[in-house]
């Protein structure tokens, strides 16, 4: 895809969104089953992701494990932010790589001690952007992807989660937490 298509098609969500700012609302869902042993399914618009465990933690290995999918997610989400930006920006852009360290302290996950968080207990990253533009702009350019990234800004800050839990036996279904 162009630099001219994204700047296109993100300079014209922009008008519409300034236009008509009800247009902004927007809903992500995705359907996640369990398959057999720790490999889930999920499902998100029309594609299909394998997620699994590596073998030392039950699984058979045929995909990212949950915890690996959010920094892919958040690594991925920041690359889209600089293809984005730059495009709409003009600044020249020709690679851009995150990596990213996720640590956790397993005796969360395995419930050894309760005051150790089940997820992860930092993140890191770095991110290397190879451009033609000066230090300057590449910098209000890293500044203005910091600031929206949406998966970035979903994991720094509070975000409300709500949800029930559904038994279902026999045909019927029973709400056995809210």
């Amino acid at each position: 895809m162009s630099k001219d298509h994204l700047k296109q098609t993100f300079s014209g969500m922009i008008n519409a969104i300034s236009e008509d700012p009800s247009m902004a609302k927007a809903s992500m869902l995705a359907t996640v089953e369990l398959a057999e042993g720790v490999k889930c399914l999920a499902n998100v618009r029309d594609f299909l992701l394998t997620i699994d465990e590596p073998a030392e933690m039950g699984g058979k290995n045929e995909g990212m494990n949950p915890v690996e999918l959010v920094l892919a997610a958040m690594g991925a989400c920041q690359e889209i932010g600089y293809a984005f930006a730059s495009a709409v920006m003009g600044i020249p852009l020709k690679k851009v790589k995150c990596s990213l360290e996720g640590n956790m302290d397993l005796r969360g996950l395995l419930a050894l001690d309760e005051s150790i968080p089940a997820g992860y207990t930092d993140i890191s990253y770095e991110t290397t952007i190879e451009s033609d533009a000066d230090d300057e702009t590449l910098k209000k350019l890293a500044a203005f992807v910091e600031k929206h990234c949406p998966v970035l800004d979903t994991i720094k800050r509070p975000v409300p989660v709500k949800g029930k839990i559904i038994a279902r036996r026999k045909g019927k279904k029973t709400i056995i937490s809210e």
